[in-house]
């Protein structure tokens, strides 16, 4: 399970606004049960997000929401096969976890 692998939201309940997840602990913590994700929101044009605090993500070509404030850790494993890597937008979910931690 590598970092920035992303996977179907295992909350079948939550699916349809939340699609995703994706793993954002370091791969050096890969001997802990559970991994940090955070969840990939399908964006809602009603609702206007801070773009800091939750970037968008592309994830098999559809824009997604990450919600940095929603991070939180699931046991990994739930988490099934991933379905993709976004290592390539790292930055962006850095940010914004820093975003929640130091409020810039």
């Amino acid at each position: 399970m590598a970092q920035y692998d992303v996977y179907a939201n295992p909350s079948s309940s939550a699916a349809t606004g939340i699609p995703y997840v994706v793993v954002i602990q370091s791969d050096l913590l890969d001997a802990l049960t559970t991994r940090l994700t955070m969840p990939l929101a399908v964006p809602d044009a009603s609702i206007k997000v801070p773009t800091a605090l939750c970037p968008v993500i592309t994830v098999k070509g559809k824009r997604l929401h990450a919600l940095a404030h929603f991070a939180a850790p699931l046991p990994a494993k739930i988490l099934r096969r991933p379905v993709d890597n976004v290592a390539a937008q790292a930055n962006a979910l850095v940010s914004a976890i820093d975003a929640v931690l130091s409020g810039i």
